[in-house]
């Protein structure tokens, strides 16, 4: 598991920002998580910006100037394009793709700030190597891997309760129901794992049906009352159950006590939203093979014969 905060980002962008030519003229950044680091080094390079369609389409900011737009036309010849991250390099074909009728007309240069191994040379200019699996902050809950995670709810797709709301009974309903949203998944959630009680079990799918929230299963605590799941204060252990009922990746997580809880006694990674650092320090050694930690070049096969595997599926059904 690699884990990269925008902290980290920036970080990495400032420390190895002289890797950049300064006689670029644009920087271009591929939507959407190419934005983030293309309006970070056109600040600290202090050069012009764009998206991608914006520049397709002959616009582009003007240097110094909010909201303001001019012609490509204007004398950029030099452009740089900006994603976060190659996996495999088909992202990154499909913009080449999209800019091959402007190769004549600029000099174009490929720049990402994360690369996987052995895809170096699919851009002009890079600034970390990090192995898959791995998450970004900015990009987490759009992850393609979010069908093998576990979600918690309060503090995570919703607000916490407030103490006078949670008084299991009228105001706590009303809270479950009229919950103020935080971080909704752009895909559909394997488990969602809650500390609720199982009562609160209509509520609580009512609220998730309002936000499109897509997932297979939730799991709720069944106790009687507020009083027995005080007394039982289980929380990090109900959850880590679920997550290691199953071959789940990922915890998503609001507390961080709970996280480590969480991470010690399943030793796989989880995401805690309340500090948004990914909690991974006790690692089984399955889940380290599985990830290409250790032995990284079983994985490398093991993904080979997957793809030939799906290749050949696609082909018998054509």
């Amino acid at each position: 598991m690699n884990y990269r905060s925008i902290s980290d980002l920036n970080k990495i962008i400032l420390k190895r920002l002289s890797i950049i030519p300064r006689d670029i003229d644009l920087i271009v950044g591929v939507p959407r998580s190419g934005m983030l680091p293309a309006n970070l080094l056109a600040l600290y390079l202090n050069k012009p910006y764009t998206d991608l369609h914006s520049f397709l389409n002959g616009h582009i900011y003007k240097a110094g100037a909010r909201a303001q737009f001019f012609d490509a036309n204007s004398g950029s010849k030099k452009i740089l394009v900006v994603d976060d991250s190659v996996a495999s390099g088909s992202a990154l074909n499909e913009v080449k793709e999209l800019l091959k009728d402007h190769t004549n007309r600029y000099d174009l240069k490929y720049c990402t700030v994360y690369m996987s191994p052995g895809k170096e040379k699919t851009v002009d200019y890079y600034f970390e190597t990090v192995p898959l699996p791995r998450y970004f902050q900015w990009n987490i809950m759009n992850h393609s891997t979010l069908k093998n995670a576990c979600f918690d709810i309060d503090g995570v797709l919703c607000e916490d309760p407030k103490p006078e709301q949670n008084d299991d009974g009228e105001k706590y309903i009303d809270f479950i129901l009229n919950a103020p949203p935080l971080y909704i998944p752009g895909s559909q959630i394997g488990t969602i794992v809650t500390s609720r009680l199982e009562k609160y079990r209509k509520e609580t799918e009512t609220w998730l049906q309002k936000y499109n929230i897509k997932y297979n299963d939730l799991i709720m605590l069944d106790l009687p009352d507020m009083k027995a799941r005080q007394e039982a204060n289980n929380h990090g252990g109900h959850k880590a159950n679920a997550y290691m009922s199953k071959p789940y990746t990922l915890f998503v997580e609001s507390e961080l006590g709970q996280a480590r809880e969480i991470n010690r006694i399943t030793k796989k990674p989880v995401f805690c939203t309340e500090t948004f650092e990914m909690i991974f320090e006790s690692e089984s050694v399955l889940y380290n093979l599985k990830s290409g930690k250790y032995l990284p070049f079983l994985r490398k096969y093991a993904l080979k014969a997957r793809t030939k595997i799906r290749k050949m599926k696609k082909a018998r059904h054509a």
